[in-house]
């Protein structure tokens, strides 16, 4: 198990790293049609094409390597109190519940949708430019696939952490905004509920009784 969630991380991190870069992309592309439209009322034709393709493109492809780092947004008010072998028992059941049927559900839609795409090579009717945007629709299909291989390798860090009772250490290139500030507060590693939870933001329970006791 830790063997594929190993293989399962690093591909989530390659595809996310590498589509992170339209961001530049984006906000060039995006930065150039205001220079132009306003300052010389001379606006482009391909400018709000190119905006959101770059950013539906980054949004999809990074949804695995986001999981990987438990970067999804997640209703935590009453979670971060439970213990870890309680978070990872809920967890493995919603993903059996929601994330797998849904997943599966957007690579049989996205697949369609993509087949029906290249086989009419489709262009963008948003725009004058006629952009084709037929190889992005291929994209749903790409993402939904690495989004059910990560989900299977989120599944095995539940039941390792049912085993050990503690979570797996996530790769350290990205930290949740709360672990930095208590970071930035002086708290002590010791307080919070395993060396995991340092690393990803989980079980926070510790630093939240010491805060309410002041």
């Amino acid at each position: 198990m830790l063997g594929y969630i190993q293989f399962a991380d690093r591909l989530s991190a390659w595809f996310g790293k590498a589509f992170a870069w339209l961001i530049l992309v984006m906000a060039i592309g995006v930065g150039y049609e205001v220079v132009v439209r306003y300052g010389f009322n001379a606006p482009t034709s391909w400018a709000f094409d190119l905006s959101y393709i770059t950013y539906g493109t980054l949004f999809m492809m990074g949804g695995a390597y986001t999981l990987s780092r438990g970067g999804h947004v997640r209703g935590d008010f009453i979670y971060r109190l439970w213990k870890p072998r309680t978070q990872a028992r809920v967890e493995l059941v919603l993903y059996f519940l929601f994330f797998f049927p849904g997943v599966l559900a957007l690579i049989i839609a996205g697949w369609k949708y993509a087949e029906r795409s290249w086989r009419y090579m489709e262009v963008s009717v948003n725009s004058p430019a006629g952009i084709p945007i037929f190889q992005f629709k291929t994209v749903i299909v790409v993402a939904g696939v690495l989004m059910f291989l990560q989900g299977i390798a989120q599944v095995f860090r539940c039941i390792l952490c049912i085993r050990s009772g503690e979570w797996l250490i996530s790769a350290d290139d990205v930290e949740e905004t709360e672990v930095q500030l208590t970071r930035e507060k002086g708290v002590r590693p010791g307080h919070f509920a395993s060396s995991a939870a340092r690393e990803d933001g989980r079980g926070l329970r510790e630093e939240y009784k010491d805060e309410l006791e002041r």
